[in-house]
């Protein structure tokens, strides 16, 4: 079986890479927009076979542990497909009226899907990595190829903060590699293992508590300060929403939705490691303190944002904060809350993405003093906007609710108080920020916007296939707020047992359960 595996993840791993080769060898946009969305569309469908896989094996390998995935990576790599597929069928729409408005040549779009599929497969190879240096590589990997995206369009602003994200990402992503050389150097001086193995996630989890405790101190500092910067948690996070807001909007929903999520994969994984060695609280305080300080100063950026992007891009500030508290937070109910959050985050930011890209081809503007009515212009996705908004917000009985109650459900059973309760002031916060916002643009009167683009009714302003992914990641906002498929459960109730394994998660879950 084990061949068999290996066999599934080389085909997945080389999918995006025939479509960068089909796009780059014809070099004509209709063939790029197709090779990119059957790729994407046939990496969705290898990751749902692996994930499945993972549920009846409970882990996989191959080539030597260089590749193993269980339960935890399955969880980050279901995204991954997901939100690259439905992204690569919105670029179609979205790229193509950049096209027509001469936004974009033929040179640019097909550096476009080159760079769309690239990214993919960096992405593809971080919760498919058993070496912790390898995933180092695949994170910085990311860096460099998201920033020829986030600079497409060669604009001033663009090019500054691509810049900005290459230079902020990569000073910090030299703090996560020297993090895990100390883990690998603690391992290999705790233990007799083997300089090909001891870089492996599963012999640094299995020797953690043979490893120095003040070595790995040092190193999740650093692991934690170099991911956290990739994953956006404050005071880290200042390219985000530069960066975020200058990318197109399938790349911004995929850096977002699915890049930030492989950061935090990063920091979960030597968490593990380190409540191994040290037990929960030295990790667990940091993880709360950096929370709290992200949830805080997304609060008050979002307050007083003008730029629509901009303000969905402090929105991940706030949310990777939150999953870094609810690990910091631990127990059952916090890791299952983390967990739940990290996808249906990843289901209900693209579609803000999205819903906010097709309004901005619309009104031509990302301000957001010039966006009004749009639920009388645009009423489809003026709806489908507020729905992504209110779900964003965690109001009920939308999908980010149910994972923010649990969360903070955590916070007040481990005592934290003090955390939970300025939590929840920060929230009370974005909440009002967010609906002023969302409110006047939605239900505003509209500002002639008939005269800024010609076409009569939505369709045929906006594309129907811009319309059909936010419909159906509205549609899953709205059942993650009801049910989790069983399969995503079967997946967490593993993922639970990976932390147990170094936390007190089993007992909680013990009794729980009893």
């Amino acid at each position: 079986m084990a061949a068999e595996y290996g066999a599934l993840i080389i085909s997945m791993l080389l999918t995006p890479v025939a479509g960068t080769l089909a796009a780059t060898l014809v070099r004509k946009k209709r063939i790029a927009e197709m090779a990119t969305l059957a790729s994407a569309a046939l990496i969705l469908v290898q990751a749902v076979a692996l994930a499945s896989a993972v549920i009846s094996e409970k882990k996989i390998t191959a080539f030597d542990d260089l590749f193993y995935l269980d339960a935890f990576g399955a969880l980050v790599l279901l995204p991954v497909a997901g939100v690259g597929c439905i992204s690569a069928l919105y670029s179609i729409n979205y790229m193509g009226r950049q096209y027509e408005r001469g936004l974009v040549d033929d040179r640019r779009i097909i550096r476009y899907y080159q760079g769309f599929n690239i990214f993919l497969l960096t992405m593809l190879f971080v919760p498919l990595s058993n070496n912790m240096g390898a995933m180092w590589v695949a994170i910085e990997a990311t860096t460099l190829v998201s920033v020829l995206l986030i600079m497409l369009y060669t604009k001033e602003s663009a090019i500054e903060a691509a810049w900005k994200y290459l230079i902020i990402a990569t000073v910090g992503l030299s703090f996560a590699l020297f993090g895990t050389v100390f883990f690998y150097y603690a391992n290999v001086n705790a233990t007799s293992a083997q300089s090909d193995s001891a870089m492996n996630w599963t012999d640094m989890a299995a020797n953690s508590e043979l490893l120095d405790p003040n070595i790995v101190k040092i190193a999740f500092i650093f692991v934690l300060i170099g991911f956290g910067t990739k994953a956006g948690l404050a005071p880290m996070h200042t390219w985000l929403p530069d960066a975020h807001s200058e990318a197109p909007t399938p790349v911004s929903a995929l850096l977002s939705g699915v890049l930030l999520n492989c950061s935090i994969y990063a920091i979960l994984r030597f968490h593990i490691i380190s409540s191994g060695t040290l037990g929960p609280e030295f990790p667990s305080q940091l993880m709360i303190i950096l929370g709290v300080v992200s949830v805080g100063i997304a609060a008050a950026s979002m307050y007083f944002q003008k730029d629509m992007k901009r303000m969905l891009a402090y929105s991940s500030v706030e949310h990777m904060g939150i999953v870094a508290m609810a690990v910091g937070f631990g127990g059952f109910v916090g890791i299952y809350g983390a967990l739940l959050h990290i996808i249906n985050h990843a289901v209900a930011k693209p579609l803000m993405f999205f819903a906010s890209g097709t309004i901005s081809h619309r009104y031509e503007t990302k301000a957001m003093s010039e966006i009004r009515g749009v639920i009388k212009v645009m009423p489809v996705t003026g709806a489908l906007f507020l729905v992504g908004g209110l779900a964003i917000v965690g109001m009920p009985p939308f999908n980010i609710f149910a994972s923010e109650f649990l969360i903070l459900s955590a916070g007040f059973g481990a005592g934290q108080f003090l955390a939970s309760v300025l939590v929840i002031a920060f929230l009370v916060v974005i909440f009002a920020g967010f609906m002023k916002h969302t409110i006047r643009m939605v239900f505003g009167a509209p500002k002639e916007p008939g005269k800024r683009i010609p076409g009569d009714g939505e369709a045929a302003n906006t594309g129907k296939l811009a319309l059909v992914p936010m419909i159906v990641l509205a549609a899953l906002v709205v059942m993650l707020g009801f049910y989790i498929p069983e399969p995503l459960q079967a997946l967490a109730n593993d993922v639970m047992l990976v932390f147990s394994q170094n936390t007190a998660v089993a007992a909680q879950a013990g009794g729980a359960a009893g």
